[in-house]
């Protein structure tokens, strides 16, 4: 498990994520990330990645929450991927 960064806002039904700062030789990690299962603190799953936007040194992860996860109480909540 490893963090991936934390919720600054909600949007479309969505969950928006600013990913944690990264060096050139990781930045393409982030493509990967779509399809990654999402955990809060306390190890619940959260939801999956559905998209990666923004710059390649800290990009924003859009995250589709399960159904029974309240959108609103993610924001600036930390996130990990599995």
């Amino acid at each position: 498990m490893r963090r991936i960064g934390a919720v600054v806002r909600t949007a479309q039904g969505l969950a928006v994520l600013r990913a944690d700062a990264v060096d050139d030789e990781t930045a393409e990690a982030y493509r990967d990330e779509i399809g990654t299962i999402v955990l809060d603190d306390s190890l619940e799953e959260v939801g999956r990645v559905v998209d990666v936007f923004g710059p390649v040194s800290q990009p924003y992860l859009a995250v589709t929450p399960d159904d029974d996860v309240h959108l609103p109480s993610l924001v600036s909540a930390t996130l990990y991927a599995r």
